[in-house]
């Protein structure tokens, strides 16, 4: 009997194989999608975001999303001052996106279009292709676009912070 089954099924697929390979493909599309996303990082956006510490927050300069073009063309440019150059965390939050907490890496005085003004830097952070894709999805390309919507959590340096900077 489960040969007969077999042969059905295979009678089926071989009509109308294009319609079952769609079929893949978007629950393919649909597991990548939404699959839980962990970035590896020992820092706690929520912690960072509660904390009783004094923190500084910046909106997004200028904001890229171009998902289309792969990886690492969905981010934020921001404008910080520069005694956060040693800062231990910052959590980009991303409206209708989530919190991001990251280590400090790569900053430059121009990105694209924008330069930092004197005492400033740029730093870029990105949240995944996948993540902005899935945003776009649901109908969320304007809000994503908007710098408004990007803003980047920064705590306050500690003296010890400051002074390893200032010896620099």
């Amino acid at each position: 009997m489960s040969t007969i089954f077999t042969v059905k099924a295979l009678r089926l697929f071989m009509r109308r194989p294009v319609i079952y390979i769609l079929i893949l493909l978007l629950s393919c599309l649909l597991i990548v999608l939404w699959w839980p996303i962990d970035n590896g990082s020992n820092c706690s956006s929520l912690a960072v975001l509660k904390s009783k510490k004094p923190k500084y927050q910046v909106q997004a300069s200028q904001v890229i999303i171009k998902p289309w073009l792969g990886q690492h063309h969905v981010y934020g440019i921001f404008m910080l001052p520069e005694r956060y150059k040693e800062s231990p965390f910052f959590v980009l939050s991303v409206k209708d996106v989530g919190e991001f907490c990251y280590r400090p890496f790569g900053y430059s005085q121009s990105y694209d279009d924008v330069v930092a003004k004197p005492g400033t830097y740029l730093i870029r952070y990105y949240i995944l292709t996948r993540m902005a894709m899935k945003n776009i999805f649901k109908g969320g390309y304007g809000e994503l676009k908007q710098p408004q919507n990007w803003t980047l959590t920064v705590q306050e340096p500690t003296t010890n912070q400051l002074s390893s900077t200032k010896s620099q």
